[in-house]
């Protein structure tokens, strides 16, 4: 099963979405939006970009 989008309003009032993995983790939060359709927006980018994104270790 694959992991899941939630999109949720936090206390302030604004909207934010993670992505969990199947067994229920969350594995990334976005930042909060204004709008919804913001914050969908971003869920696309995150679906559209995140499968060919480079690491970049900054560790060293």
């Amino acid at each position: 099963m694959a992991g899941n989008f939630e999109l949720y309003k936090d206390a302030a009032g604004k909207y934010r979405f993670r992505l969990k993995a199947s067994n229920g983790q969350v594995i990334a939060t976005g930042e909060a939006y204004e709008s919804k359709a913001s914050a969908l927006k971003g869920i696309e980018s995150v679906r559209k970009n995140a499968g060919d994104a480079a690491l970049e270790d900054q560790t060293a």
